[in-house]
């Protein structure tokens, strides 16, 4: 049975004390970013909880509270999952190509930045690249121009919280304890400026210009009831990456929502995003589950840290684009959605699209469980597209 509270939190509302997602705050009388806690339609200012003996029953927590008045989540993510247990604890209660044979193997990555990584609500400006001139030239050229193919990919995003020294990888037996806690991830694609650029070393422009991600993050105990098997290995791992426990994914139910505003040019990107889904028309165009994964994440750390690279508190691990293996699934970008653009998707009020125009909005949503008050929800992660600057 789900937890219940004096509280008035909706029977579907995706941020249930089964969940108590992590997040930054500011408040009419502290406007000084600080962390708190979502549930159901407010948030709990845990710098004024702790103010008020709130968390006196949190031994672990007691001695560190000054990490609920920090800008960011990286304190309290330092203190570990047994602290994050005891704390949440105490709140309740008180396609196109054949996949390289590595595919199978190794959770096939590179590394990124965090310059452009942005909150849910943050605009997305079209970006500029190198494309193919002309596809059909003898010695194919580029040009440099706006990307015409802008795309989407659902992804989930895990955040570190613990720190591992140069040259020491994190063994599989230590990678989960190391994992804080999971948010929506939209990493943002120009599928063309990618198609040039790829080859022999990976995307860069491509995938450089923004990653969204949602407000709050769920903490990895929230999730722990609804573990499950991912896709299928057939060929299994190297026993670096070799875990204790077949579970080792999440059953989430995963959605894509695409806003397409009427009279939108000239709006600013801030009321762009705040009331696309009031003022435009809706449809949700893809779902699928985040089991469908073929790498756990603390296999992701394992293999990260396995050459020696150290990982701060803080940072972030894209999960790769989650796409099923069943009809109806195989939806985590627009390019598979449209079959590389052959095929147009079709749109509530009968406009249809192959890749993202400027002026759309993007949503993703996530949430586990369907026991109502027991549901363990991400909220959303949503970006607007701007149009692309004039360069000359």
């Amino acid at each position: 049975m789900a937890p219940r509270s004096w509280l008035d939190i909706a029977p579907d509302s995706p941020f249930s004390l089964a969940d108590i997602p992590f997040g930054i705050i500011t408040t009419p009388v502290s406007s000084s970013p600080h962390v708190g806690v979502a549930t159901g339609e407010h948030a709990l200012d845990l710098s004024v909880f702790a103010l008020c003996s709130g968390s006196s029953d949190c031994r672990a927590i007691t001695s560190h509270l000054e990490v609920f008045s920090q800008p960011a989540l990286n304190d309290f993510a330092a203190l570990g999952r047994a602290v994050h247990r005891e704390n949440a604890g105490a709140l309740i209660r008180g396609i196109d190509n054949a996949l390289h044979p590595n595919y199978m193997h190794l959770p096939v990555g590179y590394h990124g930045r965090a310059s452009s990584v942005a909150v849910s609500g943050t605009s997305i400006r079209r970006p500029h690249g190198q494309v193919m001139g002309n596809p059909t030239a003898e010695v194919p050229k580029p040009i440099f121009t706006p990307s015409k193919r802008l795309d989407f990919e659902l992804e989930l995003g895990a955040f570190v919280c613990k720190a591992n020294k140069m040259g020491e990888p994190v063994s599989i037996k230590e990678a989960e304890e190391n994992i804080f806690g999971l948010v929506l991830m939209n990493d943002w694609s120009a599928r063309d400026i990618q198609a040039w650029e790829m080859v022999p070393l990976g995307p860069f422009n491509s995938k450089i210009f923004g990653t969204s991600g949602s407000a709050w993050v769920v903490l990895m105990d929230a999730l722990e009831p609804f573990r499950a098997s991912g896709i299928e290995n057939e060929n299994g791992v190297l026993p670096y990456m070799r875990e204790g426990k077949e579970e080792n994914v999440y059953d989430l139910n995963l959605e894509v929502e695409l806003t397409i505003m009427a009279n939108s040019i000239g709006v600013s990107p801030y009321v762009l995003t705040i009331y696309a889904a009031k003022s435009g028309t809706s449809t949700t165009i893809a779902g699928t589950n985040g089991k469908y994964l073929l790498f756990s994440f603390p296999q992701m750390l394992a293999h990260h840290t396995a050459g020696g690279c150290p990982m701060q508190v803080g940072d972030l691990l894209g999960s790769g684009t989650v796409s099923g293996t069943e009809p109806g699934t195989m939806s985590g970008s627009m390019l598979e959605l449209s079959a590389n653009g052959n095929n147009k998707i079709q749109l509530h009020g009968g406009d249809e699209r192959t890749f993202l125009k400027d002026y759309n909005t993007l949503t993703l949503k996530g949430r586990a469980g369907g026991e109502e008050g027991g549901l363990v929800g991400f909220g959303e992660c949503t970006g607007s597209i701007e149009p692309a600057i004039t360069m000359q």
